[in-house]
């Protein structure tokens, strides 16, 4: 039997559903833990890994060709659900963190590491006796990590990260601030993408529902003013720059309301690594000194430009 299928196998056999037991994940199986073709069971590991240290394994032991770009499938296939069977967890770092990681839980190693020796069944048994025990204390240690978050008056959770600590403090500290009685239409999370998404609201508007990649971070909808507020939060990527804006004022050249464009930052540091890049008619806010903004030339303290 080659890799593949003993990967297949052992996928089968904790109960994996007929979806997760395909080469894709069996394969990541593989990959997570160091098994190369030739290699025997006893010396599997579990050395945090990126899906894109999956994909280069895979490609160069396996003979697979999978592109950069179907880190998406990895990630959605095999990580996703390996993650909710207890079968790996993660670092808790923001999944767009470059520093983000998955690896072979400490339970799941010592049943691959019993694969065809004389005690794998037995293995496999105390494994499966305690299975579901796992994926509820692995499930609780994800939610340990979440942050809770209040948004327009409702109780909702980010999870853990730098990008979502800031997208909370525009929601908490930005919008009282400088967007009072502002209703959030849209927000993202590093995992469940579209948070909140008022999609009646944003048509009623003249928004262009689009992709999430392409939706700014935060959206909120000031009524008394009519102006619509688009925020980046910035971490590592993305602030408003001349691009950006281009970009969001194509989505929304059916929207009347005022556009103000802002770019925030957790602390100054970082704003100054970006600095160069911001356009100009946009505001900045650094959530360190959240009383204070920084207003790239224009006319006004705060508001859309004509």
């Amino acid at each position: 039997m080659s890799k593949i299928d003993e990967a297949r196998k052992f996928l089968e056999d904790i109960g994996m559903p007929k979806a997760q037991q395909s080469d894709i994940c069996a394969l990541s199986l593989l990959a997570m833990a160091g098994i190369k073709p030739s290699d025997v069971w006893k010396s599997a590991s579990n050395e945090w890994i990126r899906i894109h240290d999956i994909i280069a394994f895979v490609n160069q032991n396996y003979g697979t060709t999978y592109a950069e770009n179907s880190r998406e499938t990895f990630r959605k296939q095999a990580m996703h659900r390996f993650r909710t069977a207890a079968l790996i967890e993660d670092n808790g770092k923001a999944t767009n963190s470059p520093n983000y990681r998955y690896r072979i839980t400490e339970e799941t190693l010592k049943v691959l590491q019993a694969i065809n020796s004389s005690n794998d069944e037995k293995m496999m048994d105390r494994f499966l006796l305690y299975h579901e025990k796992l994926v509820d204390i692995y499930a609780s240690k994800k939610k340990m990590t979440m942050m809770p978050v209040k948004i327009n008056g409702a109780d909702f959770q980010f999870s853990a990260g730098k990008h979502n600590e800031l997208q909370k403090a525009i929601i908490e500290e930005f919008a009282p601030r400088f967007a009072p009685n502002a209703e959030c239409l849209y927000v993202g999370d590093t995992i469940a993408k579209d948070l909140v998404k008022n999609v009646d609201k944003l048509k009623e508007l003249g928004f262009e529902i689009t992709l999430h990649d392409k939706m700014p971070d935060v959206v909120l909808y000031r009524e008394d003013k009519d102006w619509i507020y688009f925020v980046e939060s910035v971490t590592s990527v993305g602030p408003m720059d001349p691009k950006r804006i281009l970009e969001i004022s194509e989505m929304t050249t059916n929207v009347s309301a005022g556009k103000v464009f802002v770019t925030a930052f957790l602390d100054f540091a970082t704003y100054k690594k970006f600095a160069d890049s911001l356009a100009w008619e946009t505001e900045v806010w650094i959530a360190d000194m959240p009383d204070h903004m920084i207003h790239l030339n224009g006319d006004k303290f705060l508001g859309p430009r004509k």
